[in-house]
């Protein structure tokens, strides 16, 4: 009989409204997630991701960025609280704080976090925009372990959607948005059943099936 795997215990930062959250919220209702949100923490006290983790029954800590001189102060305190919560694996979700090495030597490769886009393509700001202008076919989203870097450490998942001529800005942003939400449980659940190994930059992926090798996405489609 196979053993079976302790929920993974989250810790899970935001800023803002917090959809990402409610997407793991609910994949751990519905049972495709193994896992234990401990803490969510927000470093804005009107972020409305905190009435979702309240509404969800889940214990939730403000941590305001602006009460500390340094962002390593600030930083200090957050892996504090964490630590505190017994948090195993922490989840960027819409936190809009650069971490330092202060979090990121307390959590080594163990911080997950998630961009609308294909990294490495297009990091940082304005990502849909970028795609845009760049007449890029396809955009998506990442799912990544976090290291010293905007937006650049190893790739853990990513989504594929069009990029269609008339596209705005907020029509990508919606598509992908629809794509963060399966994907970001989908790599919290491969970190679960100890799947990831890092080597260097990559993540490899146990019992990946690869089996498809004609598999592609085309855009625009052959006539």
């Amino acid at each position: 009989m196979a053993t079976q795997l302790p929920p993974v215990r989250l810790g899970v930062l935001i800023s803002g409204t917090g959809s990402n959250l409610q997407a793991i919220i609910d994949a751990i209702a519905q049972g495709r997630l193994q896992a234990e949100i401990r803490l969510v923490i927000s470093n804005r006290p009107l972020a409305p991701g905190l009435r979702r983790a309240q509404e969800a029954g889940l214990r939730t800590l403000v941590i305001d960025h602006r009460g500390f001189a340094s962002r390593q102060e600030f930083d200090r305190r957050l892996r504090e609280a964490l630590e505190e919560a017994a948090v195993e694996l922490v989840i960027l979700a819409g936190f809009m704080r650069l971490l330092s090495p202060v979090m990121l030597e307390g959590f080594p490769d163990r911080i997950m976090n998630i961009h609308p886009a294909l990294l490495p393509a297009f990091p940082g700001l304005n990502v849909q925009r970028a795609a845009i202008e760049h007449g890029a076919r396809f955009s998506g989203c990442t799912v990544f372990f976090v290291r010293e870097g905007i937006d650049d450490g190893p790739i853990i998942v990513q989504a594929v959607v069009p990029v269609y001529p008339d596209d705005s800005e907020a029509d990508l942003a919606r598509r992908i948005q629809l794509q963060e939400h399966r994907i970001y449980p989908q790599a919290i659940a491969l970190y679960q059943q100890r799947r990831l190994h890092i080597s260097g930059r990559r993540v490899l992926i146990k019992d990946w099936d690869t089996s498809n090798a004609s598999a592609a996405l085309i855009n625009p489609e052959p006539d």
